[in-house]
Order: structure tokens, then sequence, then C-alpha cells
């Protein structure tokens, strides 16, 4: 047992480690209407956006029960991206520490760039599920993507307005509720260094009773803000509604993520 608990803080330990280890890299910039890099991901549901080559980012979410999950993403060129993922529930706690099953892997591929009319489209695979992991059910609060697509645009707007929407079909479903889901969402810059985001989950694959565990039909925003030098601070206001006859929010995250490009800058 401890020496399970100790390979699993190395993972963590590792990832910190390849940020802070890298060199010679540009800052980089996520939200606003300076942005430099496209927007990747909503609040749990992902955009078309890719990572340009050569840039990496190494993000950080807290969640309810203590819980973190670390992540590490590069870009290996303008079209392809590439990740990895981990965490668990009690991390900042003093209760023990319930890691997650394994870690999650991401991939993304730019199939159409965006173009006059038309949004620019991506496909993708993501096992990482989002909040805590239940173990009883083998499958994440918020279910993984799994596979998906997922289309974007752009519009110049008092700064910038993007539109997003997909599907997927995630491979949590030992619930036996393996519908295609389908999900929609926006991002609205404010002002140079802020974005508001929102995004609105069907959760068609997680309506299947005795079994739901997350509000379905989830609703979520959040605000996103770059703090300096390649930083950005996110908070999320998540499964907003109405549930017995009052309005209520089944959860608030904090994300801060870094992102970088490795290289030399050219004049």
């Amino acid at each position: 047992m401890i020496q399970k608990i100790s390979n699993r803080f190395l993972i963590l330990i590792f990832l910190c480690l390849v940020v802070s280890g890298l060199a010679k890299t540009l800052s980089q910039t996520l939200a606003g209407s300076e942005g430099t890099i496209e927007p990747r991901i909503l609040i749990d549901k992902p955009t078309a956006g890719m990572m340009k080559r050569g840039s990496f980012s190494f993000g950080i979410d807290f969640f309810q029960f203590g819980g973190v999950l670390t992540s590490l993403n590069a870009g290996i060129n303008d079209k392809l991206s590439f990740g990895i993922s981990y965490g668990g529930n009690n991390i900042i706690s003093s209760q023990n520490v319930e890691w997650n099953k394994s870690p999650g892997v991401n991939i993304k591929f730019r199939l159409l760039d965006e173009q006059n009319g038309f949004p620019a489209v991506s496909l993708g695979f993501d096992s990482q599920g989002k909040e805590d992991y239940l173990k009883n059910f083998e499958r994440y609060r918020v279910k993984s993507l799994g596979f998906y697509a997922v289309g974007s645009k752009n519009i110049e707007f008092l700064g910038y307005l993007s539109i997003h929407g997909g599907i997927n079909r995630s491979l949590e479903n030992k619930d036996s509720d393996n519908n295609v889901n389908a999900f929609l969402g926006f991002e609205k810059t404010l002002g140079i260094e802020a974005s508001f985001v929102g995004e609105y989950d069907f959760a068609t694959n997680d309506d299947n009773p005795p079994f739901v565990i997350a509000q379905t039909n989830r609703f979520n925003l959040g605000i996103r803000w770059n703090i300096g030098d390649g930083f950005m601070l996110g908070a999320n206001l998540k499964a907003i509604g109405k549930r017995n006859n009052a309005f209520k929010i089944g959860n608030r995250t904090i994300l801060v993520e870094y992102i970088k490009k490795i290289g030399r800058a050219h004049v």
C-alpha cells in the first residue's frame, strides 16, 4: 500500500518537474482579446482549438472532496496535440488519498481549419473524466468524453465571441448508458486579459436511472483571467440549475494553467 501511494505521488512530482525543467520558452496567453492560444477547453467540454507546434501546458484542477487533477499537454504540430493527466480525491485533506484508477490520456487532431462561413472542426479522444472518481461505479462523476467531434466558430463582437458544439461517446458505460452525447458552449472575451465561458451538456449518456450520478442537463459557467507570464487562473460554477424548487450550484472548482512555447522568439 505504501509503495503504491509513493509511486502515485512520484507521478505528480514528475509532471511538475517536467514543467519546471523546460527552458528557452516564450510566454503565451489563453484569455482575453489578445490571447495567443486558441481556447481548447471551456470547462468540461472541448473546443476545436489547438495548441501551436512546440507549445506545452501544465494545468491543475481543484475540485470537491479535496480533489486535484494535474495535466500536461503538448502541441506536436499545429494540427495534432497529445496530453496525459492524473489525480485523485482527498489530496488536500486529512483523509486517506483516493487515487484515480489510472492516468488519463487525450489526443486531438484538427480536421478542418476555420474559413469564412465555416467552423474549424477537430476530432479527438479523451479518457479523463472530471471531478471525483467513483470506484463503485467505475466512472468519474462527470464521464470522460471518450471519442468526440467538435466544431468552433469565432465572431468579432465587442472583442471576440466563439461558439462551440460537438458530440461524444464515452467509454465509461458500466451503467449501460452508452448513448451518444451532445454539448454546446461559448467564450466571450472581456477586455484584453479575461474571458467568460459557458457550456451546456445534454448528458444523454448519463440519464439512466438508477445510475444517474451527476445532475443531468448540466449548465456550467466560468471566468478565465491571464495573471502574467503564461499563467491563467480560472473559476467555475458547475451544474447550475433549479432543483427541488430552489436555484442551486452543484459544485465550484478552481483551475490554474501555465502555457509556454519552446524555442526562440523570431524578430
